[in-house]
């Protein structure tokens, strides 16, 4: 498994999104995550498979 693990502000500055929009997002199971001790990892791949679905409602609606 090659698959990156983000930390929550990597993905923050990654979306441009707040820190609570990110949590909402796992919170809501469309952002992936796993704890490791007492951090909280996205994938990579999660973020990209979140931004897809997105562009993909956009261009649907």
């Amino acid at each position: 498994m090659t698959d990156e693990l983000l930390t929550v502000p990597e993905v923050m500055a990654w979306l441009k999104v707040g820190r609570t929009t990110v949590y909402d997002l796992i919170r809501t199971h469309r952002l992936p995550s796993l704890t490791i001790g007492r951090s909280r990892r996205i994938p990579a791949a999660g973020v990209r498979e979140y931004l897809a679905s997105r562009l993909e409602y956009e261009r649907a609606a």
